[in-house]
């Protein structure tokens, strides 16, 4: 019975939901824009056939938005570190980006690099492409405007973070900038420089989901717990949690002591948790760490 329906299905691809005409040389059919169910030979078409389609476009359109809300991303959207190529450290106190090549890479390789270059008397350069590090704010800003020009979405985001201009962090999202999405989510949440907009806030929130911004998937999970969607909430704190995430873990044990989470899950998600912190692990990145708290205690004296 199965194998009927599909080629039933099969027949319908074949042809348009509205009119029926079939597909061939001269007629190129064309996708739902919103979901894979059904298929048209026209814009005329899809607009005639828009009534008798809506609901079950509806439904679709939101099972293939939640596969790809609730998919396991393959690292969380900050990646590898382009030098150690080991995976990125969610405190991004750990890690430096640079104006010359908007890299970002761990304080280990930078600190490493840092050490080469002192002992040998060489100038202070990008860890990454090599290019003599700027000595004044003036040649940093010159050349993080170069890298913006070449449309570049980490130099957008940067900034508009550090100089508060929200359309760099737009611009930097439309090309797909997961950290960028997750900042005009809040912007459109606290209504800084634009009006409050919470369908705006959510879609840039799921935007950075997707893109694999372990915080966005937190507060999504909160979103849903909010809302009673118990189930929803957990999967997406069990994700960021396999992301390294320490607050999705805290509040997976929340849920444990209510009950809405079983013994097997949690621990299967703080073993996944552990792995994933593990894997940022490095002793160039020890080291650096070491480094940074023996500046901070003398600047402390």
């Amino acid at each position: 019975m199965s194998s009927d329906n599909d080629e039933i299905d099969d027949a319908k691809m074949m042809s348009c939901a509205s009119c029926g005409i079939v597909e061939c040389d001269e007629i190129k059919l064309k996708n739902c824009t919103n979901c894979d169910l059904v298929r048209y030979c026209g814009d005329e078409c899809q607009e005639n056939h828009a009534t008798q389609h809506e609901e079950a476009c509806k439904n679709r359109a939101t099972e293939l938005r939640d596969e790809l809300l609730f998919r396991q991303p393959e690292s969380s959207y900050l990646g590898d570190c382009p030098i150690c190529m080991l995976p990125m450290q969610l405190d991004l106190s750990k890690a430096t980006v640079t104006a010359c090549c908007s890299k970002l890479f761990c304080n280990g390789c930078a600190h490493a690099n840092y050490l080469r270059e002192g002992e040998g008397g060489f100038k202070y350069t990008c860890p990454f492409c090599r290019e003599v590090s700027p000595t004044t704010k003036e040649e940093s800003d010159k050349q993080r405007m170069k890298r913006i020009e070449a449309n570049d979405p980490v130099a957008m985001r940067q900034e508009g973070i550090d100089q508060g201009k929200n359309e760099y962090c737009s611009k930097a999202a439309e090309l797909g900038d997961a950290k960028a999405h997750y900042r005009v989510a809040l912007m459109y949440w606290k209504g800084c420089g634009v009006e409050k907009d919470r369908g705006k806030e959510m879609y840039h929130t799921e935007e950075a989901t997707i893109g694999g911004h372990p915080s966005a998937r937190c507060y999504l999970g909160c979103v849903e717990w909010n809302n009673d969607n118990t189930e929803r909430a957990v999967k997406h704190w069990i994700i960021a949690a396999t992301q390294g995430h320490d607050d999705s873990i805290d509040l997976l044990m929340n849920a444990f002591k209510k009950g809405m989470v079983s013994k097997e899950d949690l621990a299967a998600a703080l073993r996944a948790h552990q792995a994933a912190v593990d894997a940022t692990k490095s002793p160039q990145r020890e080291a650096a760490e070491e480094y940074c708290r023996s500046l901070a205690s003398v600047v402390g004296t």
